[in-house]
């Protein structure tokens, strides 16, 4: 409710007032899950993607952007965030929430372990003075979200997380760019509490920009990771725990190089590649196991 899409000038547009006078219809349209479907308009690749067979796949993923993020994108007339909103914050949430569980019943449709995680590129302005929304109360927020979030519960982000603030959240996997940020852990026993609760570390490991990726090598990328986890393990996180709790991924996504998707592509089988390197020399099986959704989710 209150937003308007200007797909000439690519922007959301959002009105206070007329949120309020399209707020009941919402709630009207709340149970029904079409309101929180992907159109065909905005999301032609995920159709595509739903058309095919995904069922031989070990698992498959979508993702959704976090209201976090979207909050603090999103502005009304007066250009403030519609986060600092405390109705529209609400509804936002709720709003986000429904995208989430509705995209996860589309993929379980597919994939028995299927899951869905939502991008939080934003999150790091929280922890920042401009930012009249603090860790505090997202964290509060947050944990509330992922709470009614079906299937795992992931968070998936570019900048440098606060490990501490996202490890000890309700997240069951969380997913960053290593390949550009490193890893930066303060308090290790909070990773090790995290991994002792089953959850995943998901290392986007291989660049998605052409420069970056023809300047490397399997052997590069995998050494880059075994210095991360050499660090880990000197700092007692258990380093079988850690392999058998991690994923392999891409280091962002990226539609901007000027071969399109080839670089992407690309990356994709590097990754394929050196996933398969690791698993040799550790002697692990196929995959880091998807933590179970937890007992209140409806896909179980």
């Amino acid at each position: 409710p209150g937003v308007r899409i200007d797909v000439t000038n690519q922007r959301i547009i959002f009105d206070l007032s007329l949120f309020y006078e399209e707020l009941p219809g919402y709630f009207e349209k709340a149970d029904d899950p079409q309101t929180f479907r992907l159109t065909e308009e905005f999301s032609i690749v995920y159709h595509r993607f739903l058309e095919k067979d995904l069922s031989h796949y070990s698992s498959i993923r979508g993702q959704v952007i976090s209201p976090i993020s979207l909050g603090l994108k999103i502005v009304d007339q007066e250009q403030k965030a519609i986060i600092y909103h405390d109705e529209v914050r609400e509804v936002l949430f709720d709003f986000i929430q429904k995208k989430v569980n509705q995209q996860y019943q589309e993929l379980r449709a597919k994939n028995r372990n299927a899951f869905v995680w939502i991008d939080d590129p934003g999150l790091g302005l929280i922890f920042t003075a401009f930012s009249g929304y603090n860790e505090v109360h997202a964290k509060g927020d947050l944990d509330l979200f992922l709470e009614g979030v079906e299937g795992s519960r992931g968070v998936h982000l570019c900048a440098k997380p606060d490990w501490d603030f996202l490890l000890r959240s309700k997240i069951d996997i969380l997913s960053f760019d290593s390949f550009n940020c490193g890893v930066m852990i303060i308090n290790y026993p909070s990773l090790i509490e995290f991994l002792n609760r089953g959850g995943v570390i998901s290392w986007g490991i291989v660049p998605t920009y052409t420069e970056l990726l023809e300047n490397e090598t399997l052997s590069s990328l995998q050494e880059r990771l075994e210095i991360f986890w050499d660090d880990l393990s000197r700092k007692g996180v258990d380093y079988g725990k850690l392999l058998r709790q991690s994923l392999l991924a891409p280091a962002t996504c990226n539609l901007l190089n000027p071969d399109k998707e080839k670089t992407v592509e690309k990356a994709f089988e590097v990754l394929q590649e050196l996933s398969g390197r690791i698993r040799e020399k550790y002697h692990l099986d196929e995959t880091a196991q998807i933590p179970p959704s937890p007992p209140f989710a409806k896909g179980g």
